[in-house]
């Protein structure tokens, strides 16, 4: 009986640990420029829109936007955004499923990079400066961003 509580006891000490590692690290992406985004990699095909959507961290990185999934152990970006070759399809706001899955106020972007789509959602703010990260590039140079109509 002994032995079992031991066991039990590290592996809340190890759980309570890899919690930790993921708030700090967390923080330390917000505090170097990031902004809260939702993202979904493949887009929804059935009636379940809350299918694939995860919470994670984006940081703009020259022309790359980097999203890292907050529950990933993962050290780097899981997602690269060139927008170079960025598209934006279409853009809504949640439907009533997502409000579950995503902040209410956000604004849903389906996107095409790469012949990939995925979903991105952002609140207002976060929006206008994804937007004006979009658009903006040194002189001389595009950037390949389109917004279909």
């Amino acid at each position: 009986m002994g032995s079992l509580a031991i066991i039990v006891e590290i592996l809340l000490l190890l759980a309570c640990l890899l919690l930790c590692w993921l708030a700090i690290r967390r923080v330390r992406l917000m505090r170097g420029g990031g902004v809260d985004v939702c993202l979904r990699r493949r887009p929804a095909v059935s009636r379940d829109s809350l299918a694939g959507w995860h919470f994670g961290v984006g940081r703009y990185r020259g022309d790359e936007f980097a999203w890292y999934r907050l529950t990933s152990f993962r050290l780097g970006p899981t997602v690269r955004i060139d927008r170079t070759g960025l598209e934006i399809v279409d853009r809504r706001a949640p439907t009533a499923e997502e409000h579950y899955a995503i902040p209410p106020s956000s604004t849903v972007l389906r996107c095409r990079t790469d012949g990939e789509e995925m979903d991105l959602a952002m609140t207002p703010g976060v929006l206008t400066g994804f937007l004006s990260w979009l658009e903006a590039s040194p002189p001389g140079r595009t950037t390949g961003y389109r917004q279909a109509s």
